[in-house]
């Protein structure tokens, strides 16, 4: 009897083995790759992981399944030379491999690992599907994360809540926005903007948000979902009776009503929605309200009042949920939060590398107390619009973390995260932050970067070291209190003008670098392709780094432009702005070979989840909008958010800012002639491209290495 238990007990854990949310990670990794390594689980009071050797198996041992995760990334990158990242999630391990000769340990008492910012979810996620999702939920459990925001399907609840008010259906479509601006309409910013959106696409949302979710929670990931910060539309008053406050607009658009915390109805209406949310997707641990974000009116509001109307409403949905909230310009207000338990609310502190507010006196938003007695999260933002560009300050991001980690507000700091606007870019930032984390000590930024290329390419390579030491002292090195929003702008997708500098209207650029020597790095790094020929992250990498080459030269080339027409030089205008239009050109013809950096793959991907001819073009519409004028005329020129989304796309550099500039340039060259000025309506250029549904192909044209080569060549 005692050998049949054994026999059913050992039976068991092999079955408990082969349902391990690791184990099937590692078979989309590289199909059978699970037999050649042990994963252990033990109890632990900290998060860690273990490498170690079991015969011819590694051993990854952890105390949870993200913790597990965490190891196997971290043997794949540092033992295999094994990089997985948003440009390749596939790998092939070596038949036998390389053994852990000697234990090694990693932990953390950072237990909150954060990921996304509701922008995320429209820049770069909008039409993402489950094949999609699949790679990047895999991405975040092997980069530590157990706490990522997680609003897919947000608007089906909205949706049902609503109905459950009396408001029909097209009434519903006024107030949710399309799929490309959700994350603006979440964060009570717009509404209605993309829309109406078809039934499917509440069905898709659905049944996608189940998915993820239930992928995330076999793994130990704990989603944060979106709570109810007191929105409502913006009619609420006259078509509910409500008492509500105006938040008033943003950049045009009307915002959200705010429904007043000493209304009757305020629990109510919050009950419903988490009756509705918890429903559909199930009670979470962490709920994420951000009300008056980015400048919202307060006025007539009882700030006070309206957090624990907010914070209760939570509390009674799960009572051991906490609330998760931005810390962005001036929310989290002190007065909404500062009367809550400690414990119940956890602050993102969204720009933690540029401008810190958890207590650091030399930030710009600096706050004397910092977030008082709740806990908080050092986040790194980084990118802006989901734009194109190498940036980061790679070294300061090291100092500042460990200089917050031994603050006197450390002990209330619970983790790091990542809330970039938009992702799938500038990976050597991303994986530094995921890294911080489990590393105790206080390093050095080149020897970690030396390490990570090796790991990112397969193997070491002195010249490849040569020319990204160059990139990290330079564009990477972004000085401490410079607080630009993401990249150096590229002048290619800026509206032309005498004196463009930056192309969003938020930027705040500033010229920290030298572009010759982002020039020369990417003749370094392409003296050492042909080695690497083949090599899926070395080409990617060649690809953007000779891309912001080529944008470097443009914003070289542009002054003299400028410079030739003020002079009335028409023979060095005509040449200057024919090698300008060319740099668009050849940067577009670069890009062609990467299908990360095609239009043709954004389109692709919105147009795949229509289900009739109407809505996939309404998707794609939804689409070129974002990446263009980002909202109407009122929104793009006076609410100044065109080109905020801008991209150095393959397709959209061709069609939209070519262009662009060379209707510009031609009106100059009249002018030069002798031709009278006229104003250039760019709204009324820019408009028709939205509209269009000519195709783009999302699949990549001609061989990286010698494309690159030939585009750098004619840089000279």
């Amino acid at each position: 009897m005692r050998i049949f238990y054994l026999v059913l007990m050992l039976g068991w854990a092999i079955v408990a083995q082969a349902v391990s949310p690791v184990q099937n990670l590692l078979e989309r990794i590289d199909k059978g790759a699970s037999c050649k390594f042990v994963l252990e689980q033990v109890k632990s009071p900290v998060d860690f992981f273990e490498l170690d050797q079991k015969g011819k198996k590694v051993v990854i041992r952890g105390n949870n399944q993200v913790s597990i995760a965490t190891g196997l990334n971290w043997y794949l990158k540092y033992y295999a030379g094994i990089h997985l990242s948003w440009n390749g999630m596939t790998a092939r391990l070596p038949e036998v491999l390389p053994a852990v000769t000697k234990k090694e340990r990693h932990e953390t008492s950072l237990n909150y690992r954060y990921d996304f910012n509701y922008c995320t979810f429209s820049y770069t996620m909008a039409f993402w599907d489950w094949e999609r999702w699949e790679k990047e939920i895999d991405w975040m459990a092997l980069h530590g994360i157990n706490m990522p925001l997680s609003v897919v399907g947000a608007d089906v609840v909205w949706y049902r809540v609503l109905q459950k008010l009396g408001y029909s259906k097209d009434e519903i479509n006024r107030f949710i926005a399309g799929p490309a601006f959700q994350g603006w309409w979440l964060m009570n910013n717009l509404e209605g903007w993309g829309g109406p959106n078809p039934d499917s696409w509440y069905r898709q949302r659905e049944v996608l948000q189940k998915r993820i979710l239930k992928r995330m929670r076999e793994y130990g990931i704990r989603p944060v979902l979106p709570g109810y910060s007191g929105m409502l539309p913006h009619d609420a008053k006259e078509r509910l009776g409500m008492d509500v406050a105006d938040p008033g607009r943003w950049c045009g658009y009307h915002r959200p009503a705010f429904l007043q915390p000493t209304d009757s109805r305020f629990a109510e209406i919050a009950q419903l929605y988490y009756k509705e949310l918890t429903r559909l997707y199930g009670k979470a641990d962490f709920y994420s309200m951000d009300p008056f974000h980015e400048g919202g009116n307060v006025e007539g509001v009882d700030l006070n009042a309206a957090g624990k109307a907010i914070w209760k409403a939570m509390k009674q949905a799960n009572p051991k949920a906490a609330w998760v909230v931005q810390a962005w310009q001036a929310n989290p207000r002190s007065e909404m939060i500062e009367n809550l338990p400690a414990g119940d609310v956890v602050v993102l502190d969204l720009f933690s590398e540029s401008r810190p507010q958890w207590g650091d006196p030399s930030s710009i938003w600096y706050r004397k107390d910092g977030f008082k007695q709740h806990d908080w999260i050092y986040c790194m933002l980084l990118n802006y619009g989901g734009n194109v560009g190498l940036h980061g300050k790679m070294s300061h991001l090291i100092d500042e973390f460990y200089l917050a980690k031994s603050s006197s507000f450390a002990s209330t700091m619970k983790g790091v995260g990542l809330t970039m606007e938009g992702s799938e870019n500038n990976p050597v930032m991303y994986e530094l932050l995921c890294e911080l984390p489990w590393r105790a000590e206080k390093f050095e930024k080149d020897a970690w970067l030396k390490s990570y290329l090796k790991a990112r390419y397969g193997k070491s390579d002195e010249v490849v070291e040569k020319a990204w030491l160059l990139l990290s002292n330079s564009i990477y090195n972004c000085p401490k209190e410079n607080t630009q929003q993401g990249t150096h702008e590229s002048v290619f997708c800026a509206r032309p003008g005498y004196d463009v500098y930056q192309v969003s209207s938020w930027s705040e650029m500033d010229d920290y670098y030298r572009p010759e020597e982002v020039i020369q790095a990417a003749g370094i790094l392409l003296s050492a392709a042909d080695r690497f020929e083949g090599n899926n992250n070395f080409e990617y990498d060649l690809v953007d780094i000779v891309r912001q080459a080529v944008a470097e030269k443009g914003r070289l080339v542009y002054p003299v432009m400028i410079d030739a027409f003020k002079a009335g030089e028409k023979e060095l205008f005509d040449a200057a702005s024919s090698r300008f239009l060319e740099l668009i050109l050849l940067q577009d013809r670069l890009l062609s070979t990467r299908p990360e950096f095609k239009v043709g793959k954004w389109i692709e991907q919105a147009r795949s989840l229509g289900t009739t001819v109407e809505e996939k073009d309404l998707y794609e519409w939804n689409a070129r909008v974002q990446v263009t004028t980002w909202g109407n005329r009122t929104a793009a020129d006076q609410g100044g958010l065109r080109d905020y989304a801008h991209k150095e796309w393959n397709g959209l550099l061709k069609d939209f800012y070519y262009n662009r500039w060379k209707i510009w340039i031609e009106q100059q060259k009249s002018l030069l002639e002798g031709g009278t000025p006229q104003a250039i309506d760019f709204y009324s250029i820019e408009e028709p491209w939205t509209k269009q549904t000519n195709s783009y192909s999302s699949q990549p044209e001609g061989n990286v290495i010698k494309v690159a080569k030939e585009i750098y060549r004619r840089l000279q």
